[in-house]
């Protein structure tokens, strides 16, 4: 596990990481995972990608092992979708990484559109797994719910119904488990934090749908991602420039879910390149 430094010597103490150098490959493939996971979601990939490419693991802030002692203060300052692109920004130019696909899950995947928006030449494409790019009537409701329950219910619980909601059903009991696990990882007021930036996802969110931007773009979603799936569908009919590929009997977590078919998907299309 590495943790990045900024110029001056000065450590980032915002995001941990792990890189896997491939001896002939030049490219890199960066995983940013969702909301209360850490990058411990993509074991199923490693192995595969390890053989094809140069791969990026983050921990996002507050999650995962970049949970320690060191964030206190950080934990107590407000951030927005651009600060935590900047701090996936910021790990890469350590690296000297000038360009790589980027592979998210879940609120990853908003992560990495906003990249996509603030450093277009930075990102090769982009594979957006579970992609959230609009919150339905239910989305909304479960959100403006777990505000009002905020104070009064611990936020692993609210977290634990939040997380059955998305993915209710029998085969999707590895997701959740792994999940709610890495969650309990996380600092209430970090918890929190991520909430608020869901509520107020709206905006954001129909920005994305309505401006395409001209970088490849694969969706892979579970035909059971009931919340996210139906948005997800008029985006590719829209927009050229993604494609959409929908997993059968699979929900939220296509990677965890259906590894094998996800390894072979995503190798192939980022072997086009």
């Amino acid at each position: 596990m590495c943790s990045a430094q900024k110029k001056g010597g000065k450590q980032n103490t915002l995001l941990n990481y792990t890189k896997y150098i491939h001896e002939n490959s030049n490219t890199w493939v960066t995983f940013v995972h969702g909301a209360g996971g850490s990058s411990i979601i993509w074991h199923k990939q490693v192995r595969e990608f390890r053989k094809h490419f140069n791969v990026l693991l983050l921990d996002l802030k507050g999650h995962g092992a970049s949970v320690s002692s060191d964030f206190v203060e950080e934990l107590q300052e407000l951030y927005t979708f651009d600060t935590l692109a900047e701090d996936i920004i910021e790990v890469i130019d350590f690296e000297g990484i000038n360009t790589s696909h980027f592979i998210g899950i879940s609120l990853g995947t908003i992560i990495i559109r906003t990249i996509a928006e603030k450093h277009p030449e930075r990102v090769q494409s982009m594979i957006m797994g579970g992609a959230i790019m609009k919150l339905g009537f239910k989305s909304r409701l479960i959100l403006r719910t777990g505000m009002l329950l905020k104070k009064i219910v611990p936020y692993h619980k609210l977290y634990n119904v939040f997380i059955f909601l998305i993915m209710p059903y029998r085969n999707h009991k590895e997701s959740r488990n792994l999940f709610i696990k890495e969650s309990k990882k996380i600092y209430k007021e970090e918890f929190l934090k991520w909430f608020r930036l869901a509520v107020n996802l709206k905006p954001i969110l129909h920005f994305f749908r309505s401006v395409e931007i001209k970088i490849p773009t694969l969706y892979i979603m579970g035909e059971e991602d009931y919340l996210f799936l139906p948005a997800i569908r008029k985006i590719a009919d829209k927009h050229s420039s993604s494609n959409l590929f929908v997993v059968q009997d699979c929900g939220h977590v296509v990677n965890v879910e259906q590894p094998q078919l996800y390894n072979n998907m995503v190798i192939g299309y980022l072997s086009g390149f």
